[in-house]
């Protein structure tokens, strides 16, 4: 029997299908799951995605979220799912430029919640170049 691994985005579901092991970025660092897994739910770290199919080892640049992991399934709950085709280095290092600008202007006591934002948007763009710039 193989583990089940599910990844959602608020658009799509990306990935559905039995998988041989899954690693991801939680909040603690990277974390591995195999089947027989103790059962847990932790939060996402934007980063790195991998999974083995078939032999093959997938990749995926993920952003914050959530994973539930029982002894069969893996379920990835993200705001962003985006593999090596799909990033656009140009934009990611754009957004990260912009983000980063701005996050330099702002005080810390300005809105914690803009603050948050424009870490993320770095974290996720940090993501996508990563790896863009491994798999070349």
């Amino acid at each position: 029997m193989a583990l089940h691994l599910e990844i959602v985005t608020p658009e799509k579901t990306v990935f559905s299908g039995a998988v041989g092991n899954v690693y991801m970025p939680g909040a603690n660092g990277e974390m591995g799951v195999l089947e027989g897994h103790a059962a847990l739910v932790t939060a996402l770290e934007p980063g790195e995605l991998r999974y083995e199919q078939d032999g093959r080892i997938h990749t995926l640049a993920v952003g914050s979220g959530f994973a539930e992991v029982t002894q069969e399934r893996v379920n990835l709950l993200t705001d962003m799912a985006l593999g090596e085709d799909e990033i656009d280095e140009a934009k990611a290092e754009e957004a990260m430029k912009r983000a980063e600008e701005q996050l330099a202007k702002i005080s810390h006591s300005d809105d914690a919640e803009e603050l948050s934002h424009l870490r993320a948007v770095i974290a996720k763009s940090m993501a996508q170049l990563n790896l863009k710039r491994r798999v070349r």
